[in-house]
């Protein structure tokens, strides 16, 4: 395996670790784990279309939203693809699915991340969209 691909490898993997601690930050409820995850001059798109503009915005909705969330149930992350756009850059879409007795729901998630100098991929600019049944 070539340096590069060894690389690739280790980035897919880290970004596959940040998609599963999303995952835990909204099975817990836990806003700060969730905020731990974004770029500081981030942009959120939510499933509902509302635009959230830096971390001070995402946090201000994600601490009054996610601890009230009134699902009660699991929910899943599961990374579909990952695009490179640059080596420090990649579109990673995400199928992301909520699961209670009697009812599922089902987004599709697209995260642009950055990679930052100390090797640690970031949440820069999400859409979060839901999926309609047909």
């Amino acid at each position: 395996m070539t340096t590069e691909s060894t690389s690739r490898a280790a980035d897919i993997e880290a970004i596959s670790r940040l998609v599963a601690t999303v995952e835990h930050s909204q099975q817990n409820k836990d806003p700060e784990e969730f905020l731990g995850l974004f770029h500081s001059d981030a942009i959120w798109t939510t499933a509902h279309g509302k635009v959230l503009i830096g971390l001070d915005a995402i946090s201000e909705f994600t601490r009054k939203v996610l601890p009230a969330a009134n699902w009660d149930g699991k929910v899943t992350y599961e990374v579909v693809h990952v695009l490179f756009i640059r080596p420090d850059v990649a579109a990673v879409k995400v199928r992301q699915r909520y699961l209670a007795p009697g009812e599922e729901s089902e987004g599709a998630p697209l995260y642009v991340l950055s990679k930052q100098a100390d090797g640690r991929w970031l949440l820069t600019a999400c859409q979060n969209t839901a999926v309609v049944a047909d």
